[in-house]
């Protein structure tokens, strides 16, 4: 049998998409916990930018698309233990991720943003610089395992770096003022700020992408085993015909509101 990968525990969460047999399956782990690139709605169903990329992606290469729940913190291990074949979860492309996994040609990009209370410790700061001071001897909140985390603890001294398995957790320990200040990416935060909750507070100082410190990366990609060549190569020969095509574009405006996707 021509497969990907090999069958995982019954209690995955599994979304079916296209008419391709069993034998060209590309299984896909997500978070579904970062929106809009990834989220779990009310009735528990996977979706966002990525699921929507995902299926069209699949379609592409004529393969079944099954999307698999994993959380974040485990989600190059269960890639490298063949727990599925491709990580669609809002990861960026860096070059410490590169020494253990491989990636497609990165298909998003948007910067990270220092968020905190409109009146808390970074309301008069404008630049990089103005942050690193304010933040000594506070409290700054990010998700574990990701570049943010490895910005903040390299790049910002003299804080204290609380983490966080999700966004949502960050979001709410800053909300009750049990952290001073928290690192992400800008989109990571659009619903926070958006929300009633988030009306007290605000980003502060540059958006910050990979052109700033390469730690950020060179954007997001599709995180894949090295050994899979062949499944790099066509993935990444469908996310050059979706750029050619705008299909890329009308996904990402649709989800994101503006255009993300690398040219």
């Amino acid at each position: 049998m021509r497969t990907w990968l090999s069958l995982i525990g019954a209690a995955a969460i599994v979304l079916a998409a296209g008419t391709a047999s069993a034998e060209d399956t590309l299984r896909v782990g997500t978070e579904g916990a970062y929106p809009p690139y990834n989220a779990t709605d009310a009735s528990g169903k996977l979706v966002g930018f990525e699921i929507d990329l995902a299926n069209a992606l699949c379609e592409r290469i004529k393969a079944k698309c099954e999307i698999i729940q994993q959380d974040w913190d485990g989600m190059i291990p269960a890639l490298e233990n063949k727990r599925f074949d491709a990580i669609m979860a809002g990861m960026s492309v860096t070059e410490e991720r590169l020494k253990k996994i491989a990636f497609s040609k990165p298909y998003s990009t948007t910067p990270a943003w220092f968020v905190s209370a409109k009146d808390g410790v970074l309301k008069d700061a404008k630049t990089l610089a103005d942050i690193q001071a304010a933040l000594k001897g506070k409290s700054v909140g990010v998700q574990r395992s990701t570049i943010h985390q490895n910005f903040l603890e390299a790049k910002v001294p003299g804080v204290d770096v609380r983490l966080y398995d999700t966004q949502d957790d960050l979001n709410l320990d800053m909300q009750n003022g049990r952290i001073d200040a928290g690192l992400a990416d800008s989109l990571g935060w659009k619903d926070f700020l958006a929300s009633d909750a988030g009306k007290g507070f605000d980003h502060f100082g540059p958006g910050l992408t990979g052109k700033d410190d390469p730690l950020f990366g060179a954007g997001v990609g599709i995180g894949l085993r090295k050994d899979d060549t062949a499944l790099k190569d066509k993935l990444d020969k469908a996310i050059d015909a979706m750029n050619a095509d705008g299909s890329l574009t009308k996904l990402s405006v649709q989800w994101f509101g503006f255009d993300t996707s690398i040219k």
